[in-house]
């Protein structure tokens, strides 16, 4: 059924400024709810195609659907409707520099109007999830690589987007917290049905979690395992285990607190 696809491509081919085409005829359907990780060589196209998710690229032809919704026509206002229900984690961190850690990872809690106190208790839970929480007050200019991508997952899963795209969210992150990261999807994924599509280089990664790969090689996109959308909020087979340290389960908490605040 339409609404049970989060993302359909149709013959779609990608270029920037006439150059030849970086994706070729890319055809597939995303069911929600799914997760997979996109693996390719470097320039192979991972980021253009999450850039075309994410609506930061039009297609120069083929056909794009996010919710059973043709984007290609859209206006502005209509892909700003739609970006509303997806966050994107991409490796240049998209912090702003004259914003604090804390307002950063506030900001699109305010866009959507939720009052202040309800920010404060949310993003304070979520920095020290993440390990930030003495940055709160830091600027963005003064952190780590690895600290700046904690605070774009942070920012990110605050708003429990339906579709989640992130782009190398590991890279700069020890294995400590890289396993924090992954359970954080994991629950995200298996306790809100948020679609997750995770790129990678790290073949660990891969073979630790194993989700199902989308493949991305000489302009084309082929996939392999299988995607079975969690349907249910505990799924011990679901897990798996991380060659670091054990992972907490993070987002457990993290969901009981958007409970405490929806209610509060």
């Amino acid at each position: 059924m339409e609404e049970k696809t989060a993302i359909s491509f149709a013959n779609v081919a990608a270029c920037y400024d006439g150059t030849p085409e970086i994706l070729t005829d890319v055809s597939f359907n995303i069911s929600s709810g799914a997760f997979y990780f996109l693996s390719g060589a470097s320039g192979a196209g991972k980021t253009t195609l999450l850039r075309l998710i994410y609506q930061l690229h039009k297609p120069s032809r083929g056909q794009i659907k996010l919710f059973g919704r043709i984007t290609n026509d859209m206006t502005r206002d209509e892909i700003t409707q739609i970006r509303q229900k997806m966050a994107s984690v991409f490796q240049d961190y998209s912090l702003l520099s004259h914003l604090s850690v804390f307002d950063n990872v506030a900001l699109p809690l305010r866009v959507r109007g939720m009052p202040e106190v309800k920010i404060k208790k949310l993003v304070t839970k979520v920095l020290d999830w993440v390990g930030l929480g003495k940055f709160a007050d830091a600027a963005p200019l003064t952190l780590s690589g690895g600290q700046k991508q904690r605070v774009s997952v942070a920012r990110a899963i605050t708003i429990q987007p339906t579709i989640l795209l992130a782009d190398e969210p590991t890279g700069n992150l020890d294995d400590e917290n890289a396993s924090r990261l992954m359970e954080l999807f994991i629950q995200m994924n298996k306790m809100f049905g948020t679609t997750i599509i995770l790129a990678t280089h790290s073949k660990k990664l891969m073979e630790t979690y194993k989700f199902p790969v989308i493949h991305v090689e000489n302009h084309r996109v082929s996939f392999s395992g299988k995607s079975t959308p969690v349907t249910q909020k505990n799924d011990s087979d679901a897990k798996r285990i991380w060659r670091g340290p054990k992972p907490q389960n993070y987002f457990t908490e993290l969901s009981k607190q958007f409970d405490d605040i929806g209610n509060a």
